[in-house]
């Protein structure tokens, strides 16, 4: 065997002697396991990503978006602001019941869904009256906090608009998700704008927070007013949105009649 023959022998035994190290190194030479983990690693990866970017944008789902205007109550009744209530009918109606919600409270939204239409057919047709106390109770669970009281302080600058009922169906049919994004001042007062408010001092109040201190001292006097507190079972009392008040009593809302009942007995 000539010189030049052992040194390439020599050279190619060291090469494989080094692929083997290497292979040993990597907790052997199977090559196809290596590109399985590697593969899988990413497919981790953009699994996470993705969901990350879906949850981000699922949490921000109302930024950006126009809040779509109700349609408007098909007669019209008088409404006003007195303090943080807002009362819609006729004076002389027979009943009147006290309903306190949230914005956010999605509870609430349901309940504007199956009974909203029902109760303003009742308040047009002379035989209710509505006293409305929007209540900043969720305002820790938006995110950013705020949306509950922004949306409550809103409400009423569009009651000294007369335009709280058009203004309190559009932010319910438009409601967002509690524990994400609510909508800023500025789609609140666009809001307005596309409701026919046009009044500079609807703008400002609700950039300004006109009304939040006393929505913030109303939700603490019902919070400790006994006769709106209910038994939730386990010991526990206290209060929830909605709550429907009738001749001082809480009324049974999970009873589909009982807005009939409660002008029946009004009425007798």
């Amino acid at each position: 065997m000539g010189g030049a023959e052992r040194t390439a022998r020599k050279r190619r035994q060291q090469r494989t002697a080094g692929a083997d190290a290497v292979a040993r190194a990597r907790g052997g030479n199977d090559t196809k396991k290596v590109i399985a983990v590697v593969a899988a690693v990413v497919l981790v990866a953009a699994v996470v990503i993705g969901g990350v970017l879906w949850t981000n944008a699922s949490k921000n789902a109302t930024e950006g978006q126009k809040i779509q205007p109700a349609a408007p109550a098909a007669a019209d009744y008088p409404e006003r602001r007195e303090g943080v209530v807002v009362v819609s009918g006729a004076q002389d109606a027979p009943a009147t019941i006290d309903v306190y919600a949230d914005f956010l409270c999605p509870v609430c939204g349901a309940f504007e869904q199956a009974y909203g239409q029902q109760i303003e057919q009742k308040v047009a047709q002379g035989e209710l009256r509505v006293r409305t106390h929007v209540l900043p109770m969720l305002t820790e669970k938006s995110d950013p906090p705020g949306y509950s009281l922004d949306a409550a302080n809103a409400a009423l600058l569009a009651a000294d608009e007369g335009k709280f009922s058009e203004f309190h169906d559009s932010l319910f049919a438009n409601q967002p998700e509690e524990g994400k994004r609510g909508y800023s001042d500025e789609q609140l007062i666009e809001l307005g704008r596309e409701l026919g408010i046009t009044s500079k001092s609807f703008a400002d109040g609700v950039r300004a927070g006109t009304y939040d201190a006393q929505l913030q001292a109303e939700l603490q006097r019902v919070l400790a007013d006994p006769s709106l507190q209910r038994d939730f079972g386990n010991g526990q009392r206290g209060f929830g949105t909605p709550t429907v008040v009738a001749g001082g009593t809480i009324v049974d809302i999970g009873d589909q009649q009982w807005l009939d009942k409660v002008i029946q007995q009004a009425k007798s």
